[in-house]
């Protein structure tokens, strides 16, 4: 990444830093399911809509977290 994006991507970061985390309390996760279902609200299935890309990543974060915290979830 160049330096100049890191600055950027610094900038970014500071306002998105409270919705974008990878949960380790179950509160934590709850907060990111919510945010999810806000999201899902959002962008519907429209791919090519901009926040598309952010509710991929956050879902991938919270199947991280029931991977870990949820043993019924997890496929035998």
């Amino acid at each position: 990444m160049l330096q100049k994006d890191m600055g950027t991507a610094v900038q970014a970061w500071h306002t998105l830093e409270e919705m974008v985390y990878v949960p380790h309390t179950d509160e934590a996760y709850q907060r990111l399911v919510a945010f999810l279902d806000v999201l899902i609200d959002e962008v519907g299935e429209e791919e090519a809509h901009p926040l598309a890309s952010l509710m991929e990543v956050i879902g991938v974060l919270i199947e991280r977290y029931e991977e870990d915290h949820v043993p019924e979830l997890t496929t035998q």
